[in-house]
């Protein structure tokens, strides 16, 4: 998986690097603050940080003892978006989300996720972005990890345009 992909999405991130690569510690496999060059995330250049919360996670595996499933909740957390331009931020508390990742036959991963999520999508992307956008409600993707495209499946609640905001 391409590394700057998995840092889209900052809690179920830890997850599909955990679910893909389970020799690494979750918490080492995203390091937050996170600075995206112009066009990755935005049309600007963007930093992402987060602080606290509680987040607690759970793992689902099949009768052979592999991970199948990922269920993360979690409350709290403060997730601050900034133009690396202009210096103007804007921060979300997000008071809870629900996270399930579930790893399909073809080996490409489902996320539905509930509550407050930020998601990033990139050029590369389904549909393309640069877009940076936080969901109150509900938001399905899929992510393959081979080309590390996450491609938007649906959403359905408020959603805030992150590069709208700052722009």
């Amino acid at each position: 998986m391409k590394i700057k992909n998995a840092l889209r999405l900052a809690p179920v991130a830890v997850l599909v690097a955990a679910m893909l690569y389970p020799t690494v510690p979750a918490a080492a496999a995203l390091q937050l603050p996170i600075s995206l060059p112009a066009g990755e995330g935005c049309s600007f250049a963007l930093l992402l940080e987060g602080s606290g919360g509680i987040i607690h996670t759970r793992e689902f595996k099949d009768e052979d003892g592999n991970v199948v499933r990922l269920l993360e909740a979690g409350k709290g957390v403060l997730l601050t978006y900034t133009n690396l331009d202009t210096g103007k931020s804007v921060t979300i508390r997000t008071d809870g989300s629900v996270a399930s990742t579930r790893l399909n036959a073809d080996g490409t991963l489902t996320v539905t996720a509930t509550g407050h999520n930020g998601l990033i999508l990139f050029p590369t992307d389904i549909p393309a972005g640069p877009t940076t956008t936080h969901y109150i409600g509900k938001l399905v993707y899929d992510i393959d990890p081979v080309t590390g495209v996450f491609t938007l499946v649906s959403s359905s609640g408020q959603q805030r345009d992150i590069c709208g905001e700052l722009a």
